[in-house]
């Protein structure tokens, strides 16, 4: 009978030597990082990298103290309490191969909504460096069609009446930076790391915002004491299964209640632009540039906007795992085609980076049957990703009079999938802020097809603009009287033609 072992501090010595375990002394790490929003994404990449500094280099001055912000972050908060913050990272790569390690660079973990106060104390904390996020598009509070912060918003109406018991990322951090400058212990970096071009520029100004009605005194302070570098970061990181547990539990014989799987692919580019000091990441091998908004902009506008499609298409097609979506070839020759068509010609400069190579690479990655990433993820929360992914590619291409036929038809089929039925007549789940709006929207789509693109809060004034609306109408008649498939291949057959 197997001997399977729990995951926790006390049980690391009895873990298999073929996964690597941490070779640091844990107790003598000091918390420099607070990090919000410890997912699996944040678990893959810059928990990784840490990890990786501290196996690699011994650098045990930048532990990481994990924040849950919302009621929904217990589960994961019970569960690294109980295995003292460790967990399994488990790399699958395209042949079938894995390779397990033990993770152990989150060293504290507080879970906000039991003490509000704890968090604002650690993040005011004068060995906090870096204050560092993973909160999703849609945490950051903005109007998808304007960018613009959304005062409006019950939660941050309530945090600016209750500032000693905020629910936000902002009313958490106007807070803890009121301590910093109140005590005269200096500023720090915020670092966000998620899927948002100019991610520390967005932060910036939404934390200004929010601090321009809530602590007015506290701006200028924030101007001239913390840092906020953009950042690109790339890995896909799916949603864990019982069977990643299971694979766990049968070849490696550890019992990790929440382990996290990726691809082998790892990138995290950024701004070197701390304020209080920073890990030496880049002997771990992040790159640290002058400026990210080239390699955001790629990265956002082939990658993410890549996944976003393969979402659409995918989920029209009966299919559930981006990889079942990446093999059908009608869909990857449209992809392939938006890509260089359409999107290319946006990129700015990548100076030595080969742009050919690198979307090969996403059509290799997005195919790894071995990553099972559900649509329904990459699917979620689409309206907070349409305007970063697709649109701001759209808006290029309309001011340049480029191409948009593949732009127009994505979103035509964006408004298709919003019906939440697959060709095949099974219902899925629209899992969306405004789920109702675009459910409606589409439905009206049927007699009045610009209804859907006058959502002015994505689409801003798009609808007004003639040759847009002509391709979208065009795109959504043809997607409603024939089926994807035929609609693809008549997309691929004229690209041929040209």
């Amino acid at each position: 009978m197997k001997n399977i072992v729990e995951l926790n501090q006390e049980n690391l010595e009895l873990i298999p030597s073929s996964v690597l375990v941490p070779s640091y002394n844990r107790d003598a790490v000091k918390t420099s990082i607070v990090h919000i929003g410890v997912g699996n994404f944040h678990r893959s990449h810059q928990a990784f990298y840490t990890d990786e500094l501290m196996n690699k280099y011994g650098v045990l001055d930048y532990g990481i103290c994990g924040i849950g912000l919302l009621d929904y972050d217990r589960k994961i908060y019970n569960i690294l309490k109980d295995q003292d913050g460790l967990y399994t990272l488990l790399v699958k790569g395209h042949d079938g191969s894995y390779v397990a390690r033990i993770i152990a660079s989150i060293v504290e973990y507080i879970f906000a909504p039991e003490n509000p106060i704890a968090v604002i104390e650690k993040m005011a904390h004068p060995d906090i460096k870096i204050i560092s996020m993973t909160i999703t598009e849609g945490g950051y509070n903005l109007n998808k069609a304007t960018g613009k912060f959304d005062y409006s918003n019950p939660v941050i109406v309530e945090d600016m009446k209750n500032p000693n018991s905020p629910k936000t990322v902002f009313g958490y951090l106007s807070q803890a930076l009121k301590l910093r400058m109140l005590r005269n212990i200096g500023g720090c970096t915020i670092q966000s790391c998620d899927n948002i071009q100019e991610n520390g520029k967005v932060i910036k100004n939404a934390l200004l915002s929010y601090v321009e009605k809530a602590e007015p005194q506290l701006a200028t302070w924030i101007e001239a004491n913390v840092s906020f570098p953009n950042s690109m970061v790339d890995r896909i990181t799916p949603v864990t299964v019982i069977e990643d547990s299971e694979l766990l539990n049968n070849e490696f014989l550890i019992d990790d209640q929440w382990p996290v799987v990726c691809e082998p692919f790892i990138q995290w580019v950024v701004e070197d632009n701390f304020i209080n000091g920073r890990p030496k990441w880049e002997k771990a091998g992040v790159q640290f540039v002058e400026n990210v908004i080239p390699f955001e902009q790629m990265k956002l506008r082939l990658l993410n906007a890549g996944h976003s499609i393969l979402g659409f298409l995918g989920a029209i097609q009966g299919y559930e795992t981006i990889d079942e979506a990446a093999n059908d070839e009608e869909i990857i020759a449209f992809l392939k085609n938006f890509m260089d068509i359409e999107v290319s010609p946006t990129l700015g400069d990548l100076g030595e980076l080969n742009l050919e190579s690198y979307k090969e690479s996403l059509f290799m990655r997005f195919k790894n049957n071995h990553i099972k990433d559900l649509i329904s993820r990459i699917c979620y929360e689409s309206s907070s990703k349409v305007p970063i992914f697709l649109l701001s590619t759209l808006k290029d291409q309309l001011n340049t009079g480029g191409q948009i036929s593949h732009l127009a038809f994505v979103i035509a089929t964006w408004c298709r999938y919003n019906d939440g039925v697959d060709k095949n007549g099974k219902t899925y789940s629209i899992e969306d802020d405004m789920s109702n709006i675009l459910i409606r929207a589409a439905a009206y789509s049927h007699q009045d097809p610009v209804r859907f693109i006058e959502i002015e809060k994505i689409f801003g004034d798009l609808s007004k603009n003639e040759r847009f609306k002509e391709e979208f109408i065009k795109s959504l008649k043809m997607i409603r009287e024939k089926s994807l498939q035929e609609c693809l291949q008549l997309m691929n057959e004229k690209v041929n033609v040209l």
